[in-house]
């Protein structure tokens, strides 16, 4: 186990209750899920998301040392994940500290929608266990938190390492390949299948035929080269093979429509949520003629009935995140009730 750092102490360590905060970025789903070998060519339920750093959650937690263990109150109420995840962290903070594990208060802010597959419950657990890790003095390793959060959720997106490339077995918490340092440069409009309604994600079922391993291993091949090639098209290609074979689960009446709004804007492919409605189209920023294609694509979005969200860029640029951007919905941020709501969620502006 890698071994945690303990953060120099401030004039008032030593006081009673103690606070720390925390943040998470979020994603917009996956360029790529399916099953992978790993290292001992065992097959691995893996995945690479698209990072998405201007949305996220924040966390501030206290820590009350007379409170009993594991008395810990959430606000807003209903985050049953990050509340299990703040139980584990004081417990693994305890241990690495020598003390006894206590309580406390654990408050979440952020603009997230649940249920659209953009990490949200991931990134409101990772938010949390780095609070709780910063109100005891102490800076867990990514290694550590993807554990934490796994146990707390069952599943987790690979948010505690950053936005490097990483094919990550989700429901283990390890990184099974590190692709590169980047994804290859690309302009992301983004959408809402399914008009918006949420997904369960640990509800849906698992589909993965006997040839499925040998076309994924041939995606994670192609993904590989266009990291290291910096291959836009490469990319686009990887997305809408990987979203194409999700299809037999998720089966979303517009993918067809998706897929053929790429091809006619020119853009690089498609990506989608593997356990979500949240989509995009990707271009390659260097195409000419792009601010034109973007409008176009956002048009033909709206004439199929399929709300465009943000336009983002996987590339810092100067002033924001943002691209020249089609038409934003804007919504409620994330609802105040459970992790998962079955009620429909309004469309945000992801």
């Amino acid at each position: 186990m890698t071994s945690a750092t303990r953060r120099p102490a401030s004039p008032d360590a030593t006081a009673r209750e103690t606070t720390g905060t925390g943040h998470a970025a979020c994603h917009h789903g996956e360029i790529l899920q399916g099953v992978f070998l790993d290292e001992r060519r065992r097959p691995r339920h893996g995945l690479v998301t698209l990072p998405m750093t201007a949305r996220g959650s924040t966390a501030r937690f206290t820590c009350r040392p007379d409170s009993p263990p594991d008395e810990v109150t959430v606000t807003p109420g209903g985050r049953a994940k990050a509340r299990a995840a703040a139980v584990l962290a004081l417990r693994e903070c305890a241990e690495r500290l020598g003390e006894e594990p206590c309580g406390g208060e654990l408050t979440l802010t952020g603009d997230l929608p649940v249920g659209l597959g953009m990490g949200s419950s991931t990134s409101d657990v990772i938010a949390t266990v780095r609070a709780v890790a910063d109100s005891r003095g102490l800076l867990l390793p990514p290694e550590t938190i993807a554990r934490l959060a796994v146990r707390a959720e069952g599943a987790s997106d690979p948010l505690m390492h950053g936005c490097r490339p990483l094919l990550f077995a989700q429901r283990e918490g390890r990184v099974l390949e590190t692709l590169g340092s980047a994804l290859p440069p690309a302009v992301v409009v983004g959408c809402a299948l399914g008009g918006g309604e949420p997904v369960d994600t640990l509800s849906l079922p698992v589909l993965v035929a006997h040839d499925d391993l040998a076309a994924y291993e041939h995606l994670r091949r192609m993904l590989r080269r266009a990291v290291t090639d910096a291959d836009t098209a490469l990319l686009g290609r990887v997305g809408t093979a990987s979203a194409r074979l999700r299809q037999r689960v998720l089966r979303h009446r517009e993918f067809p429509a998706l897929t053929a709004i790429a091809d006619s804007v020119g853009a690089a492919g498609v990506q989608i949520a593997h356990s979500g409605n949240v989509a995009g189209i990707l271009f390659d920023p260097r195409v000419p003629g792009l601010p034109r294609r973007l409008r176009r694509c956002a048009r033909a979005l709206d004439r199929e009935g399929i709300p465009s969200t943000r336009t983002f860029t996987t590339f810092a640029t100067p002033a924001t995140e943002e691209y020249p951007r089609g038409r934003t919905h804007l919504g409620s941020h994330r609802p105040t009730g459970p992790d998962t709501p079955r009620r429909r969620t309004r469309l945000p502006a992801v």
